[in-house]
């Protein structure tokens, strides 16, 4: 079994668009839009989305929910967080060794958080 896709809610789908297409801007994904209400960044046997929660209801962070991504380098790591931050997420643990990974923690602009990991 693999995880096959992804998805945190968003309230406003325009800028977690902005966010994320820069976030993933280096990663070769490509982003896609089957709904007004949902936004794909497709990879190889992969997706990730933002979308409008479809019950209307104000899309919430989960707590203990967190998406991890595995980005092939400590350098990977560093530039992915401070990009995060330059977009204006925030900081939820800085680039460091935690155990056996290599790993920086943000929350995006609808306090969903990430992890970057190598």
């Amino acid at each position: 079994m693999k995880l096959n896709y992804a998805v945190v809610g968003t309230n406003d789908l325009t800028a977690a668009k902005m966010f994320y297409d820069a976030l993933f801007s280096d990663a070769g994904l490509h982003s896609m839009s089957p709904s007004d209400r949902m936004i794909y960044w497709l990879g190889e046997g992969y997706a990730f989305a933002a979308a409008i929660p479809f019950d209307t209801q104000p899309a919430t962070r989960g707590n203990g929910t967190m998406i991890g991504f595995d980005v092939g380098s400590q350098a990977e790591v560093r530039r992915l967080h401070a990009l995060a931050l330059e977009l204006g997420g925030t900081c939820e643990g800085t680039p460091g060794q935690r155990g056996p990974k290599y790993s920086a923690y943000v929350r995006d602009l609808d306090g969903n958080k990430l992890c970057f990991a190598d």
